[in-house]
């Protein structure tokens, strides 16, 4: 066995070997402390091997995906030895023969389709990136639902694409690895390097046109020698890990380049588009607006956030249908009525045809296309091309429904082996096969009862197993009486062990050979059928893969149109022009956090990039806290979400397309790279002046702000020179630099807005509105006092903020002397001396002697006057 496991091994060196062993599968060697340290399981021995202890580990084959999950997350392969033969058949060939085994898949982060192992809700995309020549294109596939598409892709726009499709895992040729190794893990993808000839382009084309079979790809699109590499390293890579068993891979599909905004990494990190900051789904745009009911539904909203178009034709098609479904308020309830009993169609689909299903899933086809006629039933007339083209991508397939539902019961196994799946009345030798089995088990207990009037022994029970099958089993001392005669012409002994004797009769043994035969036959029998549901289904994919696209986009439409009036949404209008104006904006995120904390309203905002000004910048001044970030994100998301089809959170919205968005929030450092906080800002400011068009959208907050006070002011000054001339585009520049705010006056472009805010009693009160105008200072010690910094700390900065903004009147000279007699250590040598204590008034100290709850209220207005007769005598 060991000698067949080594074997196995070695053909699989880069990942865990699980070892099927009867009911476990086991790891020997250092797989086995690897996993035993991964899994948190026990590692124990088993044998030698070269005079030394082998060590083993093994987990349960029924619990086996959980810790194939867990294994998968922390950036294990797993290569999974299955028997491929009965043990029975092995003992034929001698008492010494091991059982055959091989990997019959290799399973890795890309490459999953059990839905325990997977988010229902998300994409789990395997890519692959290939470069010919002066060519280079990106290829991506979801096996558990057969999505195929490929772009071109030149290096530099690698990180923004794996940015945006979030894969598991990428392919690379092993000389691009050490490369892109970097570039791809910090898209928290695992990298995964073939062999060149993995990516050989001729090869490749064979590869693709084999898998779809036809003479030329061409009746796909005319793909490029990058792509079609890429494309046929994807599917060789497939081939591998899954042993042969290619998964249903629709058509492939060539996105075009420039059909979608562009959003780097950072911006997306930035916006929270998919993902919060913390990690977690919660706190992103994406669970902000997702009211979608199917997993298909969700997983193409995520699609759209993820990369919104910049075609006009498509985003007013999809705002029109969103427009429909929200005036058309019973069609809208009664749809999503109806997909919320959808189950998840393609999931379902992949795992038939990469014979990993079973009879739930052809229930699930079934249920999936008897829900979609329904609902094409609902839009007959009236509705929009998007819902209509949906429509008829519903209707076709009453003959594969209609045997389905005449071949399975309501609520199959889980497994084929089970059996038990196929109604009664479908196969009528099926039936008579069953019966025979069912009345096989009444005739047996039948048996017993005579065994026991016979021998009188009332313990005596009549037991089953693989190895004896049907047996008589009593006690030790029971089975006295049936060794003697007349007993023991009757019952023949078969086995005895410690505490209970085994026998068995010859009609005992006749009656078990016609009972095992039906319940085999039985199984035999549905296990065909099995089969030929499954190639029925298969033999539709492609219609029903259709189907369950479009009853995603009903459900996105649907969602979309129940936010939009639960939240209180517009439609925006998106054209050709340069325009950005926003009425009433809202940030979707802030404003649902703000409702679940019971913290008030959202104060809404407007934002005016007026196509009069080209290009239009909002310079943005007023303190922290105020509300500028939220000011900044929720524009840009606003932008994202109405070219994503989608109504806004806002009253009005006018939106020129978007051909870029760039988002510049936030301070980090990036340690792992040797990047300080200012280097991070920087290297993303630079990729924005370098990059963006004149028809971007740029979002800057606080440029300049990690490096000393004269550099960032210089470099912040520059950089809004640089939109403004050079890149000619709509920005909103947050800054608290208040003397950038001269330049709106020099350049034509640029306006001022200040976030507002009230000092009331030494108090500080943020009204988060944006208004026209510069802000006169940033309250900085006003906010450091809110965020509790010790009390003789704050003392202390008003007075040296005070004798610097003296200096700062009085000129430089005057300026740099204080600063000089102004030591660190000096500093905070001597603390400051208090503040003179302000005496209290007699209103105030006939307060203090109040108790409001013993106070009746004919006492409390007696009190009021009391109040207003000491103000008078002290002239208030």
């Amino acid at each position: 066995m060991m000698a067949q496991y080594l074997e196995i091994k070695a053909r699989n060196p880069g990942a865990l070997l699980f070892y099927r062993m009867g009911d476990f599968y086991e790891m020997f060697f250092d797989d086995a402390v690897a996993a035993a340290e991964a899994l948190d399981i026990a590692l124990t021995k088993r044998g030698f091997h070269l005079g030394e202890p082998i060590q083993m580990c093994g987990v349960p084959v029924h619990a086996a995906e959980g810790y194939l999950l867990a294994l998968i997350r922390k950036g294990f392969r797993v290569a999974i030895a299955e028997q491929m033969e009965d043990p029975a058949e092995a003992r034929k060939r001698g008492s010494k023969s091991v059982v055959r085994r091989d990997v019959v898949r290799l399973v890795t982060p890309g490459t999953l389709t059990e839905d325990s192992l997977l988010e229902a809700r998300r994409h789990n995309y395997l890519a692959a990136w290939a470069e010919v020549r002066d060519e280079a294109a990106l290829a991506w596939a979801d096996i558990s639902t057969g999505e195929l598409r490929v772009m071109a892709c030149p290096q530099v726009r690698l990180a923004p694409e794996l940015a945006r499709l979030a894969p598991r895992e990428v392919l690379v040729s092993e000389a691009r690895e050490r490369d892109l190794q970097a570039l791809i893990e910090e898209a928290g993808a695992a990298v995964t390097a073939l062999a060149r000839g993995t990516f050989d382009s001729t090869s490749a084309e064979k590869r693709l046109c084999g898998l779809f079979e036809v003479a030329s790809l061409d009746a796909f699109g005319a793909f490029d020698r990058a792509e079609i590499s890429a494309m046929g390293a994807l599917v060789e890579y497939l081939d591998l890990t899954q042993r042969g068993k290619l998964p249903l891979l629709r058509p492939p599909m060539r996105e075009a380049v420039g059909g979608l905004m562009q959003i780097d990494a950072s911006t997306r990190r930035n916006l929270e588009i998919t993902q919060a900051l913390s990690g977690g789904r919660d706190g992103s745009l994406l669970a902000a607006v997702d009211r979608t009911v199917t997993a298909a539904g969700a997983r193409l909203l995520e699609r759209r956030l993820s990369g919104p178009s910049r075609d006009l034709a498509v985003i007013g098609a999809r705002l029109e249908t969103v427009r429909c479904l929200k005036e058309a308020s019973a069609l809208r309830e009664a749809l999503r009525v109806e997909l919320r009993r959808v189950p998840d169609m393609d999931r379902a689909l992949s795992r038939l045809a990469l014979d990993r299903g079973g009879p739930r899933d052809l229930t699930a086809i079934r249920a999936g296309l008897e829900g979609a006629l329904k609902i094409s039933e609902m839009l007959v007339v009236g509705v929009p091309p998007l819902l209509a083209t949906a429509a008829r991508a519903l209707v076709g397939h009453e003959r594969l429904t209609g045997l389905l539902d005449e071949a399975l019961v309501a609520e199959p196994p889980l497994m084929v082996r089970d059996g038990g799946f196929v109604a009664t009345g479908f196969d009528a030798d099926l039936d008579e096969t069953r019966r025979l089995r069912d009345e096989g088990r009444g005739v047996i207990a039948a048996m017993q009862v005579d065994y026991i009037a016979q021998t009188g022994v009332q313990s005596l029970k009549i037991k089953h197993n693989n190895v004896l099958g049907y047996f008589i089993e009593t006690t030790t001392t029971h089975a006295e009486r049936m060794f003697a005669p007349p007993l023991s012409e009757t019952f023949i002994h078969r086995q005895t062990t410690a505490n209970q004797v085994r026998f068995t009769t010859l009609p005992l043994s006749e009656i078990e050979t016609r009972i095992l035969n039906a319940g085999n036959h039985a199984v035999e029998i549905e296990k065909r059928h099995y089969e030929a549901f499954r190639a029925a289904v298969l033999d539709q994919s492609g219609a029903i893969g259709a189907a369950a696209r479009a009853l995603a986009e009903i459900d996105l439409a649907s969602a979309l149109a129940d936010l939009a009036i639960l939240e209180d949404w517009v439609e925006p209008v998106v054209d050709a022009s340069h325009a950005f104006e926003v009425t009433g904006g809202r940030h979707p995120v802030v404003e649902r956090a703000l409702r679940r904390q019971g913290a008030g309203p959202f104060v809404a905002n407007d934002c005016a990039l007026t196509e009069e000004r080209t290009p239009a910048i909002w310079l943005l001044t007023g303190p922290n806290m105020a509300g500028k970030s939220t000011f900044l994100r929720q524009n840009a998301l606003i932008a994202l979400l109405a070219q994503a089809g989608s109504f806004v959170p806002a009253r009005e919205a006018h939106v020129g397309l978007v051909s870029q968005l760039f988002s510049r929030v936030g301070a980090s450092d990036d340690l792992a790279r040797g990047r300080s906080t200012f280097m991070v800002e920087m290297v993303e400011t630079a990729a924005i002046l370098n990059q963006a068009d004149d028809r971007a959208l740029v979002i800057l907050d606080e440029i300049g702000r990690g490096t000393a006070t004269y550099d960032g002011l210089s470099i912040a000054w520059a950089t809004l020179e640089h939109l403004h001339a050079a890149n000619r585009c709509r920005a909103l520049f947050a800054t608290h630099y208040h003397e950038m705010t001269s330049l709106a006056g020099k350049l034509d472009g640029v306006e001022n807005a200040t976030v507002a805010v009230k000092e009331w009693e030494g108090e500080l009160i943020f009204l988060h509105e944006v208004r026209k105008g510069a802000a006169d200072r940033s309250y900085g010690v006003q906010v450091a006092r809110l965020a509790g910094l010790p009390a003789v700390v704050i003392e202390r900065a008003r007075a040296v903020l005070e004798a610097l903004e003296s200096g700062e009147r009085e000129g430089a000279g005057r300026q740099k002397a204080l600063i000089d007699d102004l030591p660190l250590f000096r500093t905070m040598a001597a603390p400051p001396a208090p503040r003179a204590a302000v005496k209290s008034s007699a209103v105030e100290d006939r307060l203090k002697a109040v108790h409001p709850d013993e106070l009746s209220p004919k006492e409390a207005l007696a009190l009021v006057y009391e109040l207003r007769e000491i103000l008078a005598r002290a002239g208030g």
